[in-house]
């Protein structure tokens, strides 16, 4: 996040997430050009495409989650990325996002995460069940488009994607949001 206002937005809270760097964030890149194109820059969106893994809130013991979840990517092997569709979070959320598949390196890591968190009392955002999460690049978020703009962008958007958009990730980035910016350190799994 770059703007002030997302930045404030952010203040205290903490993420785990991945950063794709090969064929998933090109297509990433190219699909939220053409989102933007489509809507004409009035949405506000990612400046870099990123698969959460979990949002947290501990700002008074971020060192402590940042020791468990260099612990947790100690274990980890490094994770494959597969790119099926474009897709969206229908209103009230209206995302039009990049829909990962669940493959099983994937799926591991985030239930080997929830694990490790279960024997904490860390605060966690937003945080549903392995079954229910959608794994996702947030591509532009639309909430303050009207009914109208948001049917356009969103029948535009939807396809599935060819076969073979898929990358490895060897990394994490915990990413935290503190005195008004971003900061982040890169982790390395296994």
């Amino acid at each position: 996040m770059s703007t002030p206002a997302q930045l404030a937005s952010l203040e205290g809270q903490q993420y785990l997430v991945l950063r794709p760097g090969g064929i998933v964030a090109d297509t990433y890149r190219a699909v939220q050009a053409q989102a933007l194109d489509d809507v004409h820059d009035t949405v506000t969106h990612p400046h870099t495409g990123h698969v959460t893994l979990r949002g947290l809130y501990e700002p008074e013991r971020r060192h402590l989650l940042r020791d468990l979840i260099r612990e947790w990517a100690a274990d980890q092997h490094p994770i494959e990325l597969t790119a099926e569709a474009v897709d969206v979070f229908p209103a009230p959320w209206q995302i039009v996002i990049l829909r990962l598949a669940r493959t099983p390196a994937l799926v591991n890591a985030y239930a080997s995460l929830t694990t490790a968190l279960d024997a904490t009392d860390f605060r966690r955002l937003g945080e549903l069940s392995l079954e229910e999460w959608t794994f996702h690049l947030s591509v532009v978020y639309g909430r303050h488009l009207d009914d109208g703009a948001w049917s356009e962008l969103e029948r535009a958007s939807l396809r599935d994607l060819p076969a073979g958009v898929t990358e490895t990730v060897s990394e994490v980035e915990f990413v935290w949001y503190e005195n008004g910016a971003e900061h982040s350190e890169v982790i390395p799994l296994g």
